[in-house]
């Protein structure tokens, strides 16, 4: 078993920055991919980024691109996403995701969870 916990969330005004942090725990996730998925009230669970075994190589989805910066550091078990120039409709509660294989935009090979840290954007 592989655990996850969020932190870094918080409120933040429009343009500001955060970045939130995963720790794992457990079993050592350091043989796959990580990600980042995000809920807004009312919408499905979307895809942000991912994030390779080595870290060299990362995803993100088109809403994200270039505002925000997924890395990891296997030797502290900790992913991280940096979020810069933040819009309103980056509100969400965003989680932490693991899989024992590679970099997916599906939720489907993501085993682990985290519980979440709640993101919230003003105008």
């Amino acid at each position: 078993q592989v655990q996850l916990v969020e932190s870094g969330g918080g409120l933040v005004q429009a343009g500001g920055s955060l970045r939130l942090s995963c720790a794992a725990s457990g079993r050592t996730f350091s043989t796959g991919a990580m990600a980042w998925f995000r809920q807004a009230p009312g919408k499905e669970r979307e895809f942000v980024a991912a994030i390779t075994w080595s870290g060299g190589s990362t995803v993100s989805t088109d809403s994200v691109e270039g505002r925000f910066t997924i890395s990891r550091d296997n030797a502290k078990n900790t992913v991280y996403l940096q979020m810069i120039s933040l819009k309103p409709e980056d509100t969400a509660v965003y989680y932490c995701a693991a899989s024992t294989t590679l970099v997916s935009r599906s939720r489907a090979p993501y085993k682990y969870w985290g519980q979440g840290t709640q993101v919230t954007v003003s105008s």
